[in-house]
């Protein structure tokens, strides 16, 4: 007989305004038991916002909620967590000075009388490891561990409250392949558990491979649903942007200009034993692939002065150049936006006027036009596209992909010789991809080098006019666009190619 049983949750008409904002209206969602959903959606769809009302963190304005058939109030964490739902945050929330089992039960300690319960913990930790297969000892500080160690511990917390439901929120931003691929099996092994799991991701193409059901966001409203059989990347593109997108990657191939960046044997402090040579030209765009650990973000660091150089030498546009720090780039004519926007590219803070006039301000001496800056940071939200309801909004309260295109607008009246892009279209959206793209492809035109890092394959293949392949410290070989494919790539990032 069928299962006529209800949906573990059921979410209707979930509706929740912000000043100025209508975070949702009107959204549904039922995730059944032991069922995957992924719930996708441009940024500033309403995807957050749904996942924090359903953990407790936010309360809707409108709407219900039901659990296992049953109407049910979530006004806080504790409240969620009664009912079985877990939030696994994208930026982890584990003390990395403590241990594992210490993290696991914090603020939940068991205990014998007065005193807390250490062999308790110890033996219920190893439990709930095992369970996510991660072969460490609870005594592990969790600072030790890598970042998809981390994470498998956060999915153990979840799990130590006895979660049935466990929401994640972009869990593989950080990850490698292989730890993407064990986080998967983990799914799997607690969806066979009966464990349901809401999984949030801007990766379409995992989202295909894990999800039971896709469900669309846009513009706070429902957009759409997927089941198994049509999950593909063009439905998912058409339902989350409202169009079809048949030039992913806009970018033309043009005839390079003369050499913008010329870097000879250079040794970065993390591998001071490898050299690294290359030439970047003007009007050229060049990715840089390889696997977390290649050295790509080192080798960036080290092009921009935030790491000394531990030996080598450098030419901008013909003329030698030393940086010892990120002010003697700028000041060469070389920008670059880092792989964290918030906690290196931005003033979070700040409005959106001064986070595009930062740069800019350095040289109009001690005082600044306001009307000028004004205009020039006019200028810049027009060209990027910018969505924000005026340029005195702060960046904090921006999409994204609209702060990612806000650090690249910061160097935009600097005219750049040569930029540097580390991750560019991280924890972005498909549609702000395309955007982050067509940016990218204008600074080509006009004549800007371009040298940038991604563990995007596919990004890598269609951005790039050639590509430079990273490992373990050391340019493994140079793929021109002709011979561009992943095998190729995959063959030098791996140490594999002859």
């Amino acid at each position: 007989m069928p299962d006529t049983s209800p949906p573990f949750l059921e979410a209707r008409g979930l509706a929740k305004r912000f000043p100025g904002v209508r975070a949702l209206d009107g959204v549904d969602l039922d995730v059944g038991r032991g069922e995957v959903v992924a719930v996708i959606g441009e940024n500033g769809a309403g995807k957050s916002t749904l996942m924090k009302i359903l953990a407790g963190v936010q309360t809707p304005d409108a709407g219900e909620i039901r659990v296992e058939g049953h109407p049910v109030t979530i006004d806080s964490v504790r409240a969620a967590e009664a009912l079985g739902i877990a939030l696994i945050h994208q930026e982890l929330n584990l003390c990395d000075n403590l241990d594992v089992g210490a993290n696991l039960f914090l603020g939940r300690e068991p205990r014998r009388g007065a005193f807390v319960d250490g062999a308790r913990i110890e033996k219920d930790a190893a439990a709930l490891l095992e369970r996510v297969g991660l072969d460490v000892l609870p005594g592990t500080i969790v600072s030790e561990l890598s970042i998809g160690r981390q994470q498998m511990v956060e999915i153990a917390k979840a799990l130590s409250t006895d979660a049935r439901l466990l929401i994640m929120d972009e869990p593989t931003s950080s990850l490698s392949q292989r730890e993407t691929k064990h986080l998967f099996r983990v799914i799997r092994d607690l969806k066979a558990r009966g464990v349901s799991v809401v999984y949030i991701s801007h990766r379409l193409g995992e989202v295909k491979e894990v999800a039971d059901r896709v469900v669309v966001l846009r513009d706070g409203r429902n957009s759409g649903g997927l089941a198994k059989g049509e999950i593909g990347h063009g439905a998912m593109v058409k339902l989350m942007v409202g169009r079809e997108l048949t030039q992913l990657f806009p970018h033309e191939a043009r005839s390079p200009g003369s050499a913008a960046l010329e870097v000879v044997g250079l040794r970065t402090p993390v591998h001071p034993r490898h050299e690294i040579s290359f030439t970047l030209c003007a009007g050229e765009i060049v990715g840089v692939a390889g696997l977390v650990g290649s050295g790509r973000s080192e080798l960036l660091a080290a092009l921009f002065g935030v790491e000394r150089a531990a030996g080598g030498s450098m030419r901008v546009e013909g003329r030698s150049v030393v940086f010892r720090r990120p002010l003697d780039a700028i000041r060469a004519g070389v920008a670059l936006v880092p792989e964290d926007r918030k906690a290196q590219g931005l003033f979070l803070e700040m409005a959106v006027r001064e986070n595009l006039s930062i740069a800019w301000i350095r040289d109009r001496g001690t005082f600044v036009d306001p009307a000028a800056e004004g205009a020039m940071a006019g200028a810049a939200i027009a060209q990027l596209r910018i969505k924000t309801p005026h340029d005195l909004q702060l960046a904090l309260f921006l999409s994204g992909g609209n702060q990612q295109k806000l650090v690249l607008g910061k160097w935009l009246a600097m005219n750049p010789r040569v930029l540097l892009l580390d991750e560019p279209t991280r924890g972005v959206d498909v549609g702000a991809k395309q955007e982050i793209y067509r940016l990218m492809d204008e600074f080509a035109a006009r004549g800007v080098a371009i040298l940038f890092v991604s563990s995007d394959l596919e990004e890598i293949l269609g951005m790039s006019d050639r590509a430079l392949v990273m490992h373990q410290g050391r340019i493994a070989g140079e793929v021109p666009r002709a011979g561009l494919s992943e095998e190729s790539v995959m063959l030098l990032a791996t140490g594999s190619a002859a």
